[in-house]
């Protein structure tokens, strides 16, 4: 049984669990079951797991979007950080400390400037973004209860995961959904921020498999999770304009750079300053040996599969909704 908070909205806000409900049309619940709450809001943390016990959670909420947090940053703090101290404060209260396991969704943002690489779990932290040192702020609290009062608390330091439920507005997103409204001819060009950022991309499906896993061992530990692999948002785009049959062939230089299409001549990619950060995570590369070692974790989905699963749920999706 699976308890989840959800904040309320003038409009549905569910469109990722929709599948979940037992009568998915008229959003009655089975298994799954919501409440409202808010990460801001103390009192209502209390309530909710006082009356649900539950016997593991996982805080998976935040403002999460790196660029946002320049802009949100006192609500990126009040969220990503403070918001997990009260989730602890909340389980303490409850007198749950004994009972539950408790995950935080940590960050490769976390390593930020990279002081080595790969990065694993004792490479120094070097947060770029109010989103990462907000995080930071989560980790050292985990950290501290699990010292302070021998709470069952992890972090999972998760490098960047993908899937087609991304948000739209994060980059990989951004490309599929474009990539796809491009193919059918509903769109002609998009533009893009630092096409040279490298990340280590997965896939969401696997680490969601390795949260639930760092929750079933027998001693709390924190853990790097990650495919080992790098690719820059440049060759994310080019593999996605190839599973439509594109070959996109780069002219210019830093703003005034384009991605053509090699076959039809048309610009597709433009760069946009607008999408640069004020400061850039240019590398992250994670080290998962711990994790393969002591959960017998391995990501399965190559990044190939990632972007060709994200650009036919796209093209699927922007052919039955094109204002989708």
């Amino acid at each position: 049984q699976v308890h989840g908070i959800v904040r309320r909205s003038s409009s549905f806000n569910t469109g990722r669990i929709e599948h979940l409900y037992k009568n998915p049309q008229a959003h009655i619940e089975g298994n799954m079951k919501l409440h409202y709450g808010d990460l801001t809001d103390s009192t209502c943390l209390v309530k909710i797991i006082n009356e649900v016990k539950p016997s593991e959670i996982y805080n998976l909420g935040a403002q999460s979007h790196v660029k946002i947090s320049f802009d949100l940053a006192e609500y990126t703090a009040d969220v990503d950080g403070v918001g997990t101290l009260r989730l602890l404060d909340a389980i303490k209260t409850c007198g749950l400390i004994n009972s539950v396991k408790f995950y935080q969704a940590s960050t490769s943002e976390l390593f930020g400037k990279v002081q080595e690489i790969p990065q694993k779990e004792t490479t120094p932290f070097y947060p770029r973004s109010p989103y990462g040192a907000a995080k930071l702020y989560a980790y050292w609290i985990v950290v501290n209860f699990r010292e302070a009062y021998n709470l069952f608390a992890v972090n999972g330091i998760l490098f960047n995961h993908e899937s087609p439920r991304r948000g739209s507005n994060f980059v990989t997103r951004k490309i599929s959904r474009s990539v796809a409204k491009i193919h059918l001819g509903q769109l002609d060009c998009f533009s893009l921020g630092n096409l040279d950022a490298k990340r280590d991309w997965g896939h969401a499906r696997d680490y969601v498999e390795a949260m639930w896993l760092m929750l079933q061992t027998d001693e709390p530990e924190d853990f790097v999770i990650a495919t080992g692999e790098v690719h820059s948002v440049r060759e994310f785009v080019e593999k996605s304009f190839k599973h439509i049959g594109k070959t996109i062939v780069w002219e210019g230089k830093n703003e005034n750079e384009v991605g053509r299409c090699k076959e039809t001549g048309k610009i597709h990619v433009t760069v946009n300053h607008k999408y640069y950060r004020p400061t850039e995570v240019d590398f992250l590369q994670g080290d998962c040996t711990k994790a393969r070692q002591k959960l017998n974790w391995k990501p399965r989905v190559t990044f190939d599969e990632l972007v060709r699963e994200m650009v036919d749920a796209d093209v699927e999706l922007m052919r039955n909704n094109p204002n989708a």
